[in-house]
């Protein structure tokens, strides 16, 4: 009999631990972010010291290779969030484009709308190329492997009538990029992100730079297949020697979170971004557009829903 009651105060005491390591590990979300040194890894760091200031659930930022393997990692349960293109979500949730062969659960939701990121599409300013149908025959960077920038790139050249028979596609991060176009190893490089992106102003200062408009039938055509994209513009300005807008497509950036947060920790998160608005933008040097992200095919988490609601803004409507 005493035997049997160790047994059971042995087992007592296992699961007390268990239950305790759980409670512990369940205090630290982990954010996920692409791209070292990109506008997503400088929003996840400020939001989660904004997080911290509030004595919420910590924060801690985990950089990934870019938009694919974050959604898969949060389907895993690996990452409880994530930033990622609204397209490359929607895709996701829908099992369809990158992610249609792919074993990725729907079992997360959307947060919030950052901000739109503009697709740009650079070159150098002395290339003598002035549209994407002057890229046939030549060497472009469509982004790293299944990045939101390399699916953007293949649906823009695709809608020019432009595909990887008559353009050469190389995929290369940002930085790598960057460098072979200044040294005219590419002729042009796809680069989905924020207005003012620091790679972009480094070439502009460096050797000068064109940006490539997106219009027309190209644009309409991208606009009607993909409901993810809205019609963008790079202004005047925003680049070293760029005297004109640009007209582009754009696509917004999200924040998702995991199903398996509770509904009052995904409302706490809300509220820190919401508060934090006026920092954020400071810090990332482009102007946030918050609002229930329930425009790109993926739900809102209840939290956030229940956050919208206490403050006026119904899920549906835009919300600045």
């Amino acid at each position: 009999m005493k035997k049997k009651k160790r047994i059971a105060l042995a087992l007592a005491a296992a699961l007390m631990m268990v239950l305790l390591l759980a409670a512990c590990g369940d205090k630290t979300i982990r954010l996920g972010v692409a791209g070292i040194g990109g506008v997503y890894q400088v929003f996840g760091e400020d939001y989660a010291a904004l997080q911290a200031q509030n004595g919420g659930r910590k924060l801690e930022v985990r950089e990934t290779a870019v938009s694919a393997p974050s959604l898969r990692l949060l389907s895993s349960g690996y990452l409880q969030m994530a930033v990622v293109q609204a397209d490359m979500a929607q895709d996701a949730y829908n099992q369809t484009g990158a992610f249609a062969e792919s074993e990725v659960e729907n079992n997360f939701s959307t947060v919030a709308v950052l901000y739109q990121e503009e697709c740009h599409i650079v070159v150098r300013a002395d290339s003598g190329i002035n549209t994407v149908e002057e890229l046939q025959g030549k060497t472009v960077s469509i982004g790293e492997e299944e990045s939101g920038t390399e699916q953007n790139a293949k649906q823009i050249l695709a809608a020019y009538g432009l595909d990887e028979k008559l353009v050469k596609e190389v995929n290369l991060n940002y930085t790598d990029a960057a460098k072979q176009l200044q040294s005219g190893e590419i002729d042009a490089l796809f680069c989905t992100s924020g207005v003012k992106t620091e790679m972009i102003e480094e070439l502009a200062n460096s050797c000068g730079i064109a940006l490539l408009p997106v219009d027309g039938s190209a644009a309409a055509r991208l606009l009607a297949a993909y409901p993810a994209y809205s019609q963008g513009v790079i202004p005047a300005g925003s680049y070293n020697g760029q005297d004109q807008d640009v007209p582009t497509i754009g696509v917004k950036a999200v924040l998702l979170a995991s199903d398996e947060l509770s509904e009052n920790t995904v409302k706490a998160l809300t509220k820190t971004l919401y508060d934090g608005v006026d920092t954020l933008q400071a810090e990332l040097g482009l102007p946030l557009e918050l609002g229930p992200a329930d425009k790109i095919g993926v739900p809102v988490h209840a939290g956030a829903a229940a956050y919208y609601q206490e403050n006026g803004m119904a899920v549906g409507e835009d919300a600045a």
